[in-house]
């Protein structure tokens, strides 16, 4: 499968922004599948790129590196199967679901079932993984809500947006240099302190009811976009699970969140309490750093 036949299976939705659904093969040597199509959507449709769901594509098999790379809203690609590195690369908008095959006899919360950096760079968009993603989930990720069901060695470094929620064991060195975004692991072993990495972020208990609400419905969406049992276990006792998920809360985001928060209760507009609450963290940063 070359790039070219994405291009003529969507047709209909390139040139008039028509729902399009298909059912296709892949293999390890196909790379990037979905950019040239994401690249020609934006082309066309621009930024905002098409309404949700317009495009929707299941794959079959093992995809090769950079799987979703940029793609743009509009576009959901479907895995049902496994991923080399760089799934959903600068992912722009668009939704990845990866998740074995049905007839697949290995637990897949037990599992490695995508590659290395996963959703490097990312802007937006989401992503449900059944299965546990290797070294350095989401680095860089800077608007993308993701599900995984644990991640290896150095997730969420860099991050400065977005929400990630992870329902299993992380790797070491956590959340190293990470500056926004949330991160919300189940940690019912309490391993997490030990694995984090603390130096720009503090550990949390799930409180916010607003909060709790929002990780339930993405883990809701997990369960239903892939049909994770583990998923479904989760939501069948989630009374009892909330104690045991911990917030990964970045020193400098909480501190403008918190900010934010009261100069809308103050009054200020939305805008206005936004700019408020960035320029007094950068006052405090500069206090602190003697400048």
């Amino acid at each position: 499968m070359d790039q070219t036949t994405l291009l003529e299976v969507c047709k209909r939705a390139i040139e008039n922004g028509n729902a399009v659904s298909a059912r296709l093969p892949i293999r390890n040597t196909n790379r990037a599948v979905g950019t040239i199509l994401g690249s020609e959507i934006t082309r066309r449709f621009g930024a905002d790129g098409l309404a949700d769901g317009t495009i929707s594509l299941h794959f079959e098999g093992s995809a090769g590196q950079s799987f979703g790379a940029f793609v743009p809203r509009g576009i959901t690609l479907t895995l049902e199967g496994d991923s080399n590195d760089y799934l959903g690369k600068g992912l722009s908008g668009g939704k990845i679901v990866v998740y074995p095959p049905k007839a697949a006899t290995f637990d897949p919360a037990a599992n490695v079932i995508i590659g290395n950096v996963a959703f490097y760079g990312a802007t937006s968009g989401e992503a449900y993984i059944r299965g546990i993603a290797g070294e350095r989930f989401c680095v860089r990720n800077s608007g993308v809500h993701a599900v995984v069901e644990g991640v290896g060695d150095h997730g969420c470094e860099y991050m400065t947006g977005g929400r990630v929620v992870i329902l299993g064991r992380v790797g070491k060195n956590f959340a190293a240099g990470m500056s926004g975004g949330i991160a919300y692991v189940l940690d019912p072993d309490e391993r997490l302190p030990e694995m984090c990495n603390p130096e720009m972020v503090q550990l949390f208990s799930l409180e916010d009811p607003e909060e709790i609400v929002a990780v339930k419905e993405m883990i809701r969406r997990h369960a239903e976009l892939t049909r994770s049992q583990l998923a479904w276990q989760i939501l069948a006792r989630w009374d009892e699970q909330i104690p045991r998920f911990v917030k990964v809360y970045p020193n400098d985001y909480r501190r403008v969140l918190e900010a934010q928060k009261a100069n809308l209760q103050a009054g200020l507009t939305a805008e206005e309490a936004a700019m408020a609450a960035f320029e007094e963290n950068a006052r405090d940063v500069a206090r602190v750093s003697g400048n």
